[in-house]
C-alpha cells in the first residue's frame, strides 16, 4: 500500500495544519493525447499535479512541506510540478522554515522529454539555495523514488530517512531488464540495504519519522533550550583533589583499555533530543564510529566520535569513517551549530583497503577542514587517542580530556618496537612522550581535565554526566563568541603549539 500525499501530510503535520502554497499549474505545451493523460491523472489521483506543497505544524514547529503524489502519473516530475517544487523552496527560504520534502516518484515525466529532465537543475539548485542560507532540509523517501528525483532533491538532504521496504535508486529495474536483457539483482534497491550501506540514516514509519523530524528540528533551530540546562543536573565534582592525575602514563594507558570504561554512546545516554545519523550518504558506514544530533544540557550540536564497542582486534576506523566525519564537518558548518568530537580510538585502520582507499589523505582532509570550519568546535580525548585517527578530530576550539585520556602518534608499544625493537619498553615510553592527560594541558593541546574518581569504569554514570556538563559549559561559552574571534582564536592556538 503507498502513501498519497495527503495521507503522508495528514500523519506528519499536526491536525488540521496544511496550508496549501499551490497556484494553478503553469501551462505546458502538450499533445491531445498528453493532455487527455493529464485528466486521467488528476481524476484518479484527485490532485491537479504530481506535487502539493504548503505549510504546516509539526509538533507546534511552523514547517514548509512537499509531497509527492505517485498517484499522478507516478509521481513523475514535468515542468509544472518543478516549478510548483521550485518555488516552495524558495517560498520557505525566504521566510525562514525549515522544509520537510517527500518524494516518491518514478522520475523525470518522459512524455516532456528533456526539458522535464533538466528541471532537476533547477530544483537542486534552489534546494542548495535554501541550505546555504542555513536552514534544515530534511528528506523522507517514499515507495518508490527513482530516477533524477533521487538524483536531485531526494538525495541532499540535511538528513534523510525512508519508508521501510522502500524500492529507491537511480535506474528502475523494468528499465535495467529492457536495456540488458535480465533483471536487477534483488535487495539492491531497498531502504534498508542503503541504510547499512550509508546512503541514508535510517528507515521507518511516518508515525516514526514525525518524531525524529521533530527532535530534529529541534537541535537544528540552533536555540538552546534554558530548561535543560537548568541547576542540579551534573554529577557533582568533588572538591577534594584528583590524585590519580599524577599516575604514571603506562598505568593511564591500561586504564583507559579497562573494558568498562564509558564511551561516547554512554554519553549520549544523558543527552536530550538526539537523533542518531549514519553513514557518508555516498555508500560508505563505518560502524566503529558514532554520529548524531543531540543537545548537550539544552545546547544543540553535531556530535561525532569513535565508538570503543565498535572496535575489535584489526576492525577500527578506515577512510570511510573520516568521509563520515567530514560530512558532520559540512553538516555542522551549513547548519551553523557547534560540532563535537569525541576521541576513543586503539588507531586507524591498517589494511591494504584503508591504503588504497585514502586513508591518509582523509585524514588530512578532516585536519584542515576543522583548523577553518566556520563554526564553534569542542574535542573530547575520551580515552585511547592512538595516531592519525585520533589527530583528525583533534583540532578544536576547546579540547577537553578524561583524567586517563592520552594521545599518541602510535600506542606505547608500537612506539617501543620502534626505538627498542620490542615492546618491553612501552611503560617507560609512555612516560617520556607526554601522552598523558596532564602532560598535554601543560603543553596547550588540551584546555580542560574533566576528572575521574579514580576512573571513569569505575563510576560510569556519574563521570559521563560530568563529562555531558562540561561539554555543555564549553558549548556555552563559544556560542558567546563572535565566529571571527573564534576563527582567529583558533588560528593562534595552533600556530603556537610546540612554541615556548
Amino acid at each position: 500500500m503507498r502513501i498519497s500525499a495527503r495521507e503522508l501530510l495528514g500523519q506528519l503535520l499536526d491536525s488540521d495544519s496544511f496550508i496549501s502554497w499551490d497556484r494553478p499549474s503553469v501551462t505546458v505545451a502538450v499533445s491531445p493525447r498528453y493532455r487527455a493523460d493529464l485528466h486521467k491523472a488528476e481524476l484518479a489521483a484527485g490532485t491537479d499535479e504530481a506535487v502539493l506543497t504548503g505549510e504546516g505544524l509539526l509538533r507546534g514547529r511552523r514547517v514548509a512541506v512537499i509531497a509527492c503524489e505517485f498517484g499522478f502519473l507516478a509521481g513523475s516530475i514535468g515542468v509544472a510540478a518543478a516549478e510548483r517544487i521550485v518555488s516552495a523552496v524558495e517560498r520557505a527560504t525566504e521566510l525562514g522554515l525549515p522544509l520537510v520534502a517527500s518524494p516518491t516518484s518514478g522520475g523525470t515525466r518522459m512524455q516532456e522529454g528533456t526539458i522535464a529532465f533538466v528541471q532537476m537543475v533547477k530544483i537542486a539548485g534552489a534546494v542548495a539555495v535554501h541550505k546555504a542560507a542555513g536552514h534544515p532540509y530534511l528528506v523522507y523517501l517514499r515507495n518508490p523514488t527513482m530516477g533524477g528525483v533521487f538524483a536531485s532533491w531526494g538525495s541532499l538532504g540535511h538528513i534523510t530517512f525512508a519508508e521501510p521496504d522502500a524500492l529507491i535508486g537511480f535506474l528502475g529495474p523494468r528499465v535495467y531488464k529492457a536495456l540488458y536483457g535480465r533483471d536487477f539483482p534483488e535487495g539492491v534497491q531497498v531502504a534498508e540495504n542503503l541504510y547499512r550501506s550509508g546512503v541514508i540514516d535510517g528507515v521507518l514509519p511516518v508515525s516514526v519519522f514525525r518524531r525524529i523530524a521533530h527532535r530534529a528540528l529541534s537541535v537544528l533551530s540552533g536555540v538552546p533550550d534554558p530548561v535543560a540546562a537548568g541547576p542540579g543536573w551534573a554529577a557533582p565534582v568533588r572538591k577534594t583533589a584528583n590524585a590519580a592525575a599524577d599516575v604514571p602514563a603506562w598505568e593511564s594507558v591500561q586504564i583507559s583499555r579497562r573494558p568498562g570504561r564509558p564511551g561516547i554512546r554512554d554519553l549520549l545516554r544523558h543527552v536530550t533530543q538526539r537523533v542518531p545519523l549514519s553513514g557518508t550518504g555516498q555508500g560508505e558506514s563505518d560502524r566503529t564510529m558514532v554520529h548524531a544530533l543531540a543537545r548537550f544540557r539544552g545546547q544543540p550540536c553535531i556530535v561525532f566520535g569513535h565508538d570503543r564497542a565498535g572496535q575489535q582486534g584489526e576492525h577500527t576506523m578506515g577512510p570511510a569513517a573520516l568521509r563520515e566525519a567530514r560530512r558532520s564537518m559540512a553538516l555542522a558548518q551549513e547548519l551553523r551549530l557547534p560540532l563535537v568530537l569525541v576521541i576513543d580510538t586503539v588507531g586507524a585502520a591498517l589494511s591494504k583497503e584503508a591504503e588504497e582507499r585514502g586513508l591518509a589523505p582523509e585524514i588530512a582532509r578532516c585536519i584542515a577542514d576543522l583548523v577553518t570550519l566556520d563554526t564553534p568546535t569542542v574535542s573530547v580525548l575520551l580515552g585511547q587517542g592512538t595516531g592519525g585517527g585520533a589527530l583528525a578530530l583533534l583540532p578544536a576550539d576547546r579540547v577537553l580530556a578524561a583524567t586517563h585520556g592520552w594521545l599518541a602518534p602510535l600506542p606505547p608499544e608500537g612506539a617501543s618496537a620502534i626505538v627498542y625493537r620490542d615492546t618491553d619498553h612501552a611503560p617507560e615510553l609512555a612516560d617520556a612522550q607526554g601522552i598523558r592527560a596532564t602532560d598535554l594541558l601543560a603543553d596547550g593541546v588540551v584546555d580542560r581535565i574533566v576528572p575521574e574518581f579514580p576512573d571513569a569504569a569505575d563510576e560510569p554514570v556519574d563521570f559521563a554526566r560530568r563529562m555531558v556538563a562540561a561539554i555543555a559549559e564549553e558549548l556555552t561559552g563559544l556560542r558567546a563568541r563572535p565566529i571571527d574571534e573564534i576563527r582567529a582564536s583558533r588560528h593562534t592556538r595552533y600556530r603556537r603549539l610546540g612554541r615556548p
